[in-house]
C-alpha cells in the first residue's frame, strides 16, 4: 500500500514540475561569441602587430638558449672551466631576458584583452538581450555550466551575428 502511495506521490510531483520544463533555454558560450567576432579578431591583429617584435626577440632567445644548452652538454667535458662558467653565466642571463620578455608579452596579451572584454561587454549584453527577444527564451545558461544541450538550443552564432552587426 506504501509503495502505491508513493507511485502516486511521485507522479503528481513529475506532473506539478512539467511547467517548470517548458522554460525555453538558450545556451551560450560568451567567450566563443566574442572571439569570434570582427571586433575581436581586429583586435587580436592590432596586439599582434603592436608585439610582434617582442615574440620575434623571444623566440630568437629561445633558440639561443637551446643552441647555448646543446653546446654545454655535447662540449661541457672537454671545455675549460672558465669557458664552461662562461657558457652557463650566457644561459641565465639570456634565460632570465627570455622569461621577462614572456611576461611583458604575456601581460599585454591580458592587457589588451581585458580592455577589449571591458569595451565590448556592453554590446555582448545588448546582442544577448536581442537574441532573448526574438527567441522569447527565459534564460539562458553558460556552455560551460550545462552537461549537454541539443544544438537547437546553443544560440552562441546567432549573438555574435547581431554583436558584428552592432559595430
Amino acid at each position: 500500500m506504501r509503495k502505491i502511495a508513493g507511485v502516486l506521490g511521485l507522479g503528481l510531483l513529475t506532473m506539478v514540475s512539467v511547467p517548470a520544463m517548458a522554460t525555453e533555454v538558450g545556451v551560450l558560450d560568451w567567450r566563443e561569441a566574442l572571439m569570434s567576432s570582427n571586433s575581436a579578431q581586429a583586435s587580436m591583429n592590432q596586439l599582434k602587430n603592436r608585439i610582434s617584435a617582442q615574440q620575434q626577440q623571444a623566440q630568437s632567445l629561445s633558440q639561443e638558449l637551446q643552441q647555448l644548452q646543446q653546446r654545454l652538454q655535447k662540449d661541457g667535458d672537454v671545455m675549460s672551466e672558465s669557458e664552461r662558467n662562461s657558457v652557463t653565466q650566457q644561459l641565465r642571463q639570456k634565460g632570465g631576458q627570455f622569461q621577462q620578455l614572456r611576461g611583458q608579452i604575456s601581460q599585454a596579451q591580458q592587457q589588451a584583452e581585458q580592455q577589449y572584454l571591458k569595451s565590448a561587454k556592453p554590446k555582448l549584453d545588448q546582442a544577448i538581450q536581442q537574441v532573448v527577444d526574438e527567441r522569447d527564451l527565459d534564460m539562458v545558461v553558460d556552455r560551460d555550466a550545462v552537461v549537454y544541450s541539443g544544438d537547437s538550443l546553443d544560440i552562441t552564432s546567432e549573438v555574435t551575428q547581431i554583436f558584428n552587426s552592432l559595430n
